[in-house]
């Protein structure tokens, strides 16, 4: 019994009421497998299977690690996972709950990522991803108004969101500066909220020394993939330039894989070369279209930037190895924020001020992500755009004679399909898949 006991012990969080790591690895399988339609579904279903279906974690602790996540740079789905199952399964927890979330994603993008690379200028596969792309357009749009509805409650938070808004789109502020500025307004003109018994309780847990080890084994995990390849290869290896990019992009990616993807694909397509502007919306589709974080689409930049200069390597041994490279350097940060900042933050809870921050700069997101959808629909419905710049003035502009009226039809009956009929993310992108194969076999 005493043998059973120390068993079970070793698979249990410190309170012996909590979950095994087999419950806790049951559970994460299931969100991952799940995980599909973007961030806002994904944190429904967490909040289903940790907060109201198993009770593992408490509504406000997990609003809480919410917050704290939105802060991150990285995909902030992913960190909610790995968090939750550290509250769940302290460290083992948190690595299986954010691995899980991750590997069914990943290898459906591998997957599909040759499919669209082998025969992606075939016919067929082009006029499916034709009408993709609009339904793309409504699932962002939707993005918008839910992070909207849940960011903007005060009149502070709406000059926030302009403000973020303005400063990305007409004079294109790097996003961090943005989050930077978002967090000072909201310290320094934001109401403090009440404060529960709940909330003013403290982990009690977190420690220098523990935190210290953590970013050493983190820091030492994630940087040895990238300096092999740069031992091993030539400086302009795609391997290396893939690893380097995406190690940047993952400690600067405020906002998840929406707010990132504009700067992404202004180096992915204009700057390397990896892949046109229209199939990087082809590469949100996909990510939209199988589970995982949608910032997995950096995974099918990889593969295509892999595939298209395999050096001594086969074509697709490249682009599985770049592919890997982008996945690796792009999560494993994520797991090192959120091991090592959440017994810290479960310290923090009730800070009054640490909320203010957080919630101007889910405000700065919301913003962020409405410059996004105007940088998709410009790209999107037009062939042509150039852009302006008139003193500290920088933006883009569609030619509006290069506007394609059928895709134009397209996008207008995904937003209809996903805000009138209220269907889902499968629907509207199959739908509009459909009509994309129809127009384009039929009509040319």
């Amino acid at each position: 019994m005493q043998t059973d006991q120390a068993t079970r012990s070793r698979t249990q969080l410190e309170d012996p009421s909590g979950p095994t790591l087999g419950e806790v690895t049951r559970v994460s399988l299931k969100v991952g497998l799940l995980s599909f339609g973007g961030p806002a579904a994904q944190i429904s279903v967490m909040h289903q299977e940790f907060v109201e279906n198993r009770k593992w974690v408490s509504e406000d602790r997990f609003l809480h690690a919410l917050n704290y996540c939105m802060l991150l740079p990285g995909p902030e789905a992913q960190q909610l996972a790995t968090y939750c199952g550290w509250l769940s399964g302290r460290t083992f927890g948190g690595l299986i709950a954010g691995l899980l979330f991750i590997l069914p994603g990943a290898f459906a993008m591998a997957l599909v990522s040759y499919i669209y690379a082998a025969f992606g200028d075939t016919s067929v596969v082009s006029a499916i991803f034709y009408g993709v792309k609009a339904g793309v357009l409504a699932i962002v749009l939707q993005a918008l108004l839910r992070i909207g509805k849940k960011a903007l409650k005060t009149r502070l938070s709406w000059i926030i969101c302009g403000l973020s808004f303005c400063a990305l789109f007409f004079f294109s502020v790097p996003f961090p500066l943005v989050i930077l500025a978002a967090a000072a307004i909201g310290l320094a003109l934001g109401k403090a909220s009440a404060t529960s018994a709940e909330d003013l309780q403290v982990d009690g847990k977190a420690s220098l020394g523990k935190t210290v080890k953590t970013l050493l084994i983190g820091l030492t995990i994630w940087v040895a993939p990238p300096l092999a390849a740069a031992l091993i290869l030539t400086p302009q290896s795609v391997l290396v330039e893939v690893a380097e990019f995406f190690s940047l992009l993952a400690v600067v990616s405020f906002g998840g894989a929406y707010a990132l993807l504009s700067y992404m694909a202004q180096v992915a397509v204009e700057t390397k070369s990896w892949l046109t502007a229209g199939e990087m919306l082809d590469g949100l589709g996909l990510a939209e279209t199988t589970p995982g974080p949608l910032i997995l689409v950096t995974q099918f930049v990889g593969f295509l930037g892999g595939w298209r200069d395999p050096g001594t390597l086969t074509p697709l041994a490249s682009a599985l190895l770049a592919a890997a490279m982008t996945t690796w350097v792009t999560f494993v940060p994520s797991f090192l924020f959120v091991l090592a900042g959440a017994p810290w933050m479960e310290k923090l809870r009730g800070n009054q001020n640490l909320a203010k921050a957080l919630s101007a700069i889910t405000a700065a997101v919301a913003g962020t992500i409405l410059n996004l959808a105007i940088w998709f629909a410009v790209n999107v419905l037009f062939s042509r755009t150039e852009t302006l710049t008139y003193g500290p003035f920088d933006f883009i502009r569609p030619d509006v004679t290069s506007l394609d009226p059928v895709l134009a039809g397209i996008a207008l009956l995904a937003v209809l399909l996903v805000f009138g009929a209220k269907r889902g993310m499968a629907t509207t992108l199959g739908v509009t898949a459909i009509l994309g194969f129809a127009v384009k076999s039929f009509l040319g």
